[in-house]
Parts: structure tokens; sequence; C-alpha cells
């Protein structure tokens, strides 16, 4: 593939990354907001950490002099799809379900980076496998998930204190 075909799957990949923006609900910002920075503190270490060890390279890649790690996906691509995972999640659903859940939001960001891993020069596998990163995609979001939770809980008043 071409990189002048591999720019333009960057493009699109943005284009429908900003699209399904439009489907946060507007009482959910803040929280979308949150989870989308916790997610880039967390994919941002990980990434450089995994560029350079020598595990993964991105060939083609925006911002290419600036950074060698995978700017769409490492800052904006799982990050945003880290918002529907955590505004979504089956909180009242039993731990299989809960489960179930991580395993496909995983699986449907793990399914299409192994075919662009193996078509483009987009990604490229030198000492890591496709269940390298499925594992640490699961575990990111668990990250992501403790952190919403202990973040966004309730806050109770102090049992001696009378509302």
């Amino acid at each position: 593939m071409s990189k002048f075909v591999e720019q333009w799957i960057l493009y699109f990949v943005w284009l429908i990354t900003l699209a399904s923006l439009l489907f946060v609900p507007r009482e959910k910002y803040r929280a979308a907001l949150m989870v989308f920075l916790f997610k880039q503190c967390i994919t941002w270490v990980l990434g450089l950490l995994v560029v350079e060890w020598g595990w993964i390279v991105y060939p083609v890649r925006l911002f290419g002099r600036v950074n060698a790690t995978s700017f769409t996906f490492e800052y904006f691509v799982y990050p945003v799809i880290s918002i529907f995972f955590i505004l979504y999640y089956p909180e009242r659903r039993g731990g299989w379900a809960k489960l179930a859940y991580y395993a496909a939001f995983t699986s449907g960001i793990m399914i299409p980076e192994y075919v662009i891993e193996r078509y483009t020069k987009l990604i490229d596998y030198l000492h890591w496998t496709w269940y390298w990163s499925w594992i640490s995609l699961f575990l990111t979001f668990g990250v992501s998930r403790l952190f919403y939770v202990w973040y966004f809980k309730p806050v109770r008043p102090p049992d001696n204190i009378k509302p």
C-alpha cells in the first residue's frame, strides 16, 4: 500500500472518530473529558515505552518528526473509544457480562489493528504480537474504569452531620 493511501486512512480514522464525539450525551461531557485526558496520560507513557524499547514501529504516522508513536491511536482514537467504554459500561450486569464487555471492546480494537499491521505500514510489530496488544488494551481499560469509579464516586456526608 502506498504512503498516500495510508495517510488517507489516517485522515479517515480522524474524521470517523471526531464524528463519533457527536454521540456523547451532553450531560456526560465532563465525565467524557476526564476519561479522555486520563487515557491520554496512560497511552502517552506506555506508547512511548513500547516504541523506545523497539517493540513496535510506526513507519507512516502523523507528526513523524515530533513523536515516534502513533499520535492518531495513542492520543485520539483510543481515548475516544475509552469514553464510550466508560459511558456505556454495563454497571448493573453480572460479572460475566462485564467481562464480555471488556473482551468485546478490546477485540473491537484489536481486530482492526491486526489487519492494519498486516496490510499497511501504519504499524509494524518488531518484538510484539497481537496478544500483547490485546492484554495491554484490556488492562488499560480496567485502569481507566478504576479511575472513573474513584473520581466520580458519590460524596456522602459524614454520619455525625445531619442534612
